[in-house]
């Protein structure tokens, strides 16, 4: 599993306009991500399988495509975690 520390790099004018058409890139992936997001960033923690499946994943977001944000990646293995968030320590 990974986490993506997500920082956008310009303007929330820039931002908005993106967000408008990312539902198509966000339906394709919404079983490999779960993700938190606020008027300056985001967290997104992925379920993939290796670093190549994450960035793979990252190199067709709309935001790492027009230059919209920044990545930070954490690689992690959860081993335990409250229930209901169960699904994230299963592979």
């Amino acid at each position: 599993m990974y986490i993506a520390n997500l920082t956008y790099l310009k303007p929330l004018s820039e931002v908005e306009k993106i967000l408008k058409n990312m539902s198509r890139f966000w339906i394709g992936i919404m079983k490999q991500v779960f993700c938190f997001a606020d008027r300056i960033g985001g967290v997104i923690l992925f379920h993939a399988k290796d670093e190549a499946e994450m960035k793979q994943i990252i190199s067709e977001d709309p935001f790492h495509i027009n230059g919209i944000a920044s990545y930070e990646m954490i690689e992690f293995n959860p081993t335990k975690c409250a229930p209901n968030f169960q699904c994230f320590t299963e592979k």
